[in-house]
């Protein structure tokens, strides 16, 4: 493996990193200070909750309360974690256009963070950086992805049929997504293992919140995006990404919109680990769960395989691998009868948003062959997700491979559910697959 403790490489990383931090200790101390100039007044016109998404048993099944909020009004607010909550279909896409009012310039997770991500910007910035970002998923990108995804699918799947009662997470919800990024970034095989050890740990720096306990766990998340970012940009300048025919080297070779720099290149690359690698393992460990619990939604699939396509969109809809994203308010933002104030930090609830009853018939069930496009699992607007396509090839790939080889999906045990407060999916689940 290229080397990446030298002391250069370390001071870049460090230095690279620095301000950000620094910028993001300056906005969160000014946000609680403004909260508590504003004291009560802040939600006075509001309708409290207590539903709580950092809380890790909500996290795990926040179902029965996103019944409770579609029961009350259409804005809630937690005075406890000081955030709103907007969790109706039609209010989540309206507010996630309107990026004068409410906005993701300072991050998009509970914690304030401004950097050059694609996520973390808005307007001609926003517009910008998605050009320069674009090639990585070009329609021949996407083609010349599809023989591996199929060749993932087959084998990972036989390997699941082969080994009965084993943890279809650790077998191929995790490694298959893994397997496709490192092959999309360029990383060499004899890397794999390292990668994904820093992959795993740097996604946890969406879970930071403002408390001790998170900062020390923090480190580690820190750490490994220091390593990360080490380690692709030395494989770049260096390596096997150098000149190479992989989403980094066309993004430098074909940016449409001017040079992309490293912070950017690198910034490209963790929204692939999250948004890529992180949502498709939820997404595909979902597709498990469900049709293991719903055998006869899987016998439809089976006897009609058309409905592929339609089936992988209601898992988006039913699981909703992202749960939500924050937003900060830049000026007041009304819904319905209430206001909410400028500098307030906002949860916009996808998952919630997807088992809105206004919209979905029946939102708790999962059906087959319902037609749930109008769902926000990819988000919506300007932020709708880049890596939508590459989650959709994997997923239908293999509930292909499952139904053409598997005429059962069984539950072995209980699925144990990650307490993430905004990535969602199985972390264990043990199945039985019978061959058709």
């Amino acid at each position: 493996m290229t080397s990446t403790n030298s002391v250069t490489g370390a001071g870049s990383a460090v230095g690279a990193f620095a301000k950000p931090i620094k910028d993001a200790a300056v906005l969160n101390v000014g946000a609680v200070l403004h909260r508590r100039r504003l004291g009560k007044s802040a939600f006075a016109d509001a309708i409290i909750t207590d539903y709580d998404p950092l809380d890790p048993a909500t996290a795990a099944n926040p179902f029965p309360a996103y019944r409770k909020l579609h029961q009350g009004d259409r804005v809630h607010y937690n005075p406890r974690r000081a955030t709103w909550i907007i969790s109706r279909h039609n209010d989540l896409r309206e507010a996630l256009k309107a990026t004068e009012q409410i906005n993701s310039t300072e991050g998009v997770t509970r914690i304030k963070f401004a950097m050059p991500f694609l996520v973390f910007t808005d307007g001609e910035q926003h517009s910008q950086l998605r050009k320069k970002v674009q090639p990585a998923f070009t329609k021949r990108a996407l083609e010349s992805w599809t023989p591996m995804i199929d060749d993932l699918a087959k084998t990972m799947v036989a390997d699941v049929i082969a080994n009965p009662g084993c943890d279809v997470v650790r077998r191929l919800t995790i490694p298959m997504p893994m397997s496709m990024i490192a092959h999309i970034l360029g990383v060499p095989d004899a890397d794999i293992a390292q990668f994904r050890c820093w992959s795993e740990n740097a996604v946890k720096i969406m879970d930071l919140a403002p408390n001790l306990e998170s900062v020390g766990k923090s480190v580690t998340a820190v750490r490994a995006v220091f390593a990360l970012r080490s380690y692709l940009l030395g494989q770049f300048r260096h390596g096997a990404l150098k000149d190479s025919d992989t989403a980094l080297g066309r993004l430098v070779n074909e940016s449409a919109d001017g040079p992309i720099t490293d912070d950017e290149l690198f910034a490209f690359a963790l929204l692939l680990l999250a948004a890529g690698n992180e949502t498709t393992t939820n997404l595909l460990g979902g597709i498990f769960d469900t049709l293991a619990r719903n055998p006869d939604q899987y016998d439809k699939i089976r006897e009609n395989p058309e409905l592929i396509p339609m089936a992988v969109e209601e898992q988006l809809r039913y699981s909703s691998p992202i749960q939500h994203l924050y937003r900060n308010t830049v000026a007041g933002y009304t819904v319905g009868d209430v206001t909410i104030p400028r500098g307030s930090r906002v949860l916009m609830s996808y998952g919630a948003a997807n088992r809105d009853p206004r919209v979905f018939e029946n939102p708790d069930a999962y059906i087959a062959d319902r037609n749930p496009r109008m769902h926000v699992a990819f988000g919506y607007g300007a932020h709708m997700c880049l890596g939508a396509p590459l989650a959709r090839l994997e997923a239908q790939a293999v509930l292909r491979e499952l139904v053409q080889n598997v005429k059962r999906i069984e539950p072995v045990s209980d699925t144990t559910w990650s307490t993430n407060a905004s990535l969602r999916g199985p972390t264990h689940l043990c199945v039985r697959l019978k061959g058709a």
